[in-house]
């Protein structure tokens, strides 16, 4: 090769000289930066530590990422394990894991399927999510050093979700947020109203603590009809202190699912349905909640629909108390391959990144980047997952460290029979380098 291209040089003219250098430059620096990023599994999980992680990760200040895993865990439960929280430290380049807490189900809980997130006072929030109730907890780190790799947390049961009682909500689902007095709010996929739902719409509530008591508040019911039905990804603040969020189903366009915000009012809360998805054209069905920027701008993804049918990535920008929807980019997709089930995140420079669940040319999920650029945006396809040992099913968002790392988890894959079945594994850890 560098014989012809040196040949090439001297036969001809100066100008097409220049142009062949910055070609072949070109492409030598894109080869560099497609090398420079890898692909590498951090963790895979056996049973008794946890298996099936569906939520995404927390990194604390020190880089340790901490996360939940739906089953395993070593106390048995009917899917083989009643799921657990884990942190990963690095050591030296190497990432250790240790247990923090198993569930053992009934009613302490089981089947956490949003990842756990740090309060004020330096603990671990999460829910389960089992069937028949589900439960909100708190995990406290030990109060002294511990020289051991695996120190067990102190795990509080701060509510119980009945499924008796539809008034509660329950099946607790999305991450958690907090207010500065350290109120506690989330969203349950049942329960509440049950004019259009059989087992109720889902509701929006509060945690608010009261000595060492905590006492639900439900702040709203969905009803299924243009206000949404079944929210499954949480509720986050705005700047002005509203609750934005996103209801999985039904609408006001074509039963597609909501954008919604919750404003305080009179000592209650007036819901307003920022936006009704449509499918076919911006997509649908969304349930990876939001983010929001510096700007106030909020930005999110369908799990379903667009133009491509693989999904899409779209843009609320609030102008005069009204919100503006943009479509950033519609996702390609097989037809019965969902795509994006995952919270964005967006980098220092603007980036975003996401993945799908089961889309991409393997049909075992992607990790993408969106970059922004002249008005648009452009995609890349990060890394497609081939299932078996290389993971499957990325469900939930990512973290992106300030070095540009990211790191995420898939629900399949690892290495078969690691005490999850004969021919099933436990999903795993993994990490892009750029």
């Amino acid at each position: 090769m560098a014989l012809c291209i040196k040949t090439l040089r001297a036969l001809l003219p100066t100008n097409f000289r220049t142009i062949i250098a910055f070609s072949v430059a070109l492409l030598v620096g894109l080869l560099a930066s497609a090398a420079a990023q890898t692909f590498t599994i951090i963790h895979t999980f056996t049973g008794p530590e946890g298996a099936n992680p569906a939520a995404g990760l927390t990194m604390d200040n020190a880089g340790n990422l901490y996360g939940t895993t739906e089953f395993g865990g070593g106390y048995s439960c009917v899917e083989g394990g009643c799921g657990s929280v884990f942190k990963l430290s690095n050591h030296g380049g190497s990432w250790v894991l240790s247990k923090l807490y198993a569930f053992q189900g009934s009613s302490d809980g089981a089947g956490p399927q949003a990842k756990v997130v740090f309060g004020r006072d330096g603990a671990l929030y999460g829910t389960t999510s089992d069937s028949g109730q589900g439960t909100a907890f708190r995990l406290q780190p030990p109060t002294s050093f511990c020289h051991s790799v695996s120190c067990p947390w102190t795990k509080t049961t701060l509510f119980t979700f009945n499924f008796y009682d539809e008034a509660t909500g329950f099946v607790p689902t999305g991450d958690l947020t907090f207010d500065a007095d350290g109120n506690i709010y989330g969203t349950t996929f049942y329960g509440g109203d049950t004019q259009y739902c059989n087992l109720g719409c889902g509701l929006v509530y509060q945690l608010a603590r009261s000595g060492g008591d905590w006492t639900e508040n439900v702040l709203y019911n969905f009803t299924g009809t243009t206000d949404g039905a079944t929210p499954r990804s949480g509720v986050d603040f705005d700047q002005s202190g509203n609750l934005i969020g996103t209801a999985f189903n039904d609408g006001n366009r074509a039963n597609a699912g909501t954008v919604f915000e919750l404003t305080p009012s009179n000592g209650g809360w007036l819901e307003s349905t920022v936006y009704g998805f449509q499918d076919s054209s911006d997509g649908g069905y969304p349930d990876g909640g939001l983010i929001l920027d510096a700007s106030g701008n909020v930005y999110g993804t369908t799990s379903s629909g667009g133009s491509g049918g693989g999904g899409t990535v779209f843009e609320l920008v609030s102008s005069g108390g009204d919100w503006n929807f943009n479509l950033l980019y519609s996702l390609s997709g097989a037809p019965n391959y969902f795509g994006p089930f995952g919270k964005l995140v967006k980098d220092a420079a603007g980036n975003l990144y996401g993945t799908t669940l089961n889309g991409g040319p393997n049909h075992w999920g992607t990790v993408f980047k969106l970059t922004p650029s002249n008005g648009g945006w452009i995609y890349t396809d990060l890394h497609d997952f081939t299932n078996g040992y290389g993971g499957s099913y990325p469900e939930d968002g990512l973290v992106v460290d300030s070095n540009g790392n990211i790191y995420g988890t898939a629900q399949a894959g690892g290495i078969a029979g690691n005490g999850c079945g004969i021919g099933l594994a436990c999903g795993l850890v993994w990490e892009i380098t750029p």
